[in-house]
């Protein structure tokens, strides 16, 4: 089966990324944490960040929830190209999936960590093995990426669907 664990490359295979990433994960757990029945969902979140005219903040929970949403962007659109064509070079796949998804809300010192980082993704076959649990074929891998792809979607259709609602879809970085 698909190990849910390597889906972390997709969104963090640099550590910046994945601390920016984690960082915005607990702003938004602190958040529920501090009024669970009041932050119920992370529309609430959003709603109450507008509502105070916070929403816009560097350090918002909307840009978190933003920038999460942008990440799985990423995820969906590299997992996409790879049910495509699983033999595919990686690095020109991470690579247009990064600039559909993430670049244009990205500012050059940003973009220029993504162009050194892309230098350190493993070729194809060292990232389907590592996707692969054991005794799992390529046929295997692609069928689960399918699933997840069927599962992210409608997610994600939501996530922007709440982002543009409360009107935090555009943000650039701060």
């Amino acid at each position: 089966m698909f190990r849910l664990a390597a889906l972390e490359f997709f969104i963090s295979f640099d550590t910046r990324t994945h601390l920016h990433l984690y960082v915005a994960f607990r702003r938004l757990e602190k958040m529920w944490e501090s009024d669970p029945l009041l932050y119920s969902n992370l529309a609430e979140i959003l709603r109450q960040e507008a509502k105070e005219g916070s929403s816009r903040k560097p350090k918002s929970c909307s840009r978190a929830a933003l920038w999460l949403t942008r990440a799985m962007d990423f995820t969906l659109a590299l997992l996409q190209r790879l049910v495509k064509d699983m033999s595919q070079n990686m690095e020109q796949a991470i690579e247009e999936s990064y600039n559909l998804t993430i670049k244009p809300w990205h500012g050059w010192i940003s973009s220029a960590a993504f162009k050194v980082a892309l230098k350190l993704v493993p070729n194809n076959s060292t990232f389907i093995d590592v996707l692969a649990g054991k005794d799992e074929t390529h046929q295997m891998v692609q069928d689960d990426i399918t699933s997840l792809i069927s599962l992210l979607l409608p997610l994600l259709n939501q996530l922007h669907s709440i982002l543009e609602l409360y009107e935090v879809s555009k943000l650039k970085s701060p």
